[in-house]
């Protein structure tokens, strides 16, 4: 059995190899942002009808496909791997804004069963950002919500719902935006280090 830092440092590099483009964050291997975009359509499974797409075949078989809200959206999603990965779960959060019942809007942390109460250290990131995500976006569960707004809204007008969701994709969750949103908070905690230099600075003098 591999150790918390080889078996951190193997799931890491199969990240990097699967394309994804992970942004370390600090020296180590315990914190990095990685870029991710929206799923694409899906079977569906008694999904609502406003998502529903049907697709013609030969004139006789039609397919009903899950088309999914966020499929145009770019996020960076915040890694935050615990000493103890993978025995305990990574902490995971959106850093530019998404409107999803379970994502909270201010923080972005994600209300997730499988990282957060069912984690198995036979799960590694490639899971998260390959079937976690993709499930939390694809099928969003108001009846467990982070986002009581979001939650409220897709129950009880669905049209409007997925309107908001269009346009917070549109205004936040594009590659340029991500970017932005990413630099934008790495500059405010320099300033919020700055600013407490500055005020024990301050308070050494006589």
């Amino acid at each position: 059995m591999s150790s918390p830092s080889k078996r951190r440092e193997m799931d890491v590099m199969k990240l990097m190899m699967s394309d994804y483009n992970v942004e370390m964050i600090n020296d180590g291997l315990n914190e990095f942002n990685v870029e991710f975009h929206g799923p694409k359509e899906s079977i569906a499974r008694l999904s609502p009808l406003s998502n529903m797409h049907f697709v013609v075949v030969d004139g006789i078989a039609i397919i009903c496909l899950w088309v999914c809200l966020y499929e145009t959206g770019v996020w960076k999603i915040r890694v935050e791997l615990p000493d103890a990965y993978p025995y305990k779960s990574p902490s995971i959060g959106f850093v530019n804004k998404i409107f999803h019942p379970n994502v909270d809007e201010l923080s972005g942390s994600v209300c997730l069963d499988v990282i957060n109460q069912s984690w198995s250290p036979m799960f590694d990131l490639l899971n998260v950002f390959e079937v976690f995500l993709p499930q939390l976006l694809l099928y969003p569960n108001p009846s467990d919500p982070l986002n009581g707004d979001a939650a409220s809204l897709m129950m009880k007008d669905r049209k409007q719902y997925d309107e908001k969701v269009k346009e917070y994709c549109e205004k936040y969750a594009k590659e340029n935006t991500a970017e932005d949103d990413s630099e934008e908070e790495d500059e405010m905690s320099d300033n919020e280090s700055s600013s407490s230099d500055g005020d024990v600075t301050r308070h050494a003098d006589p």
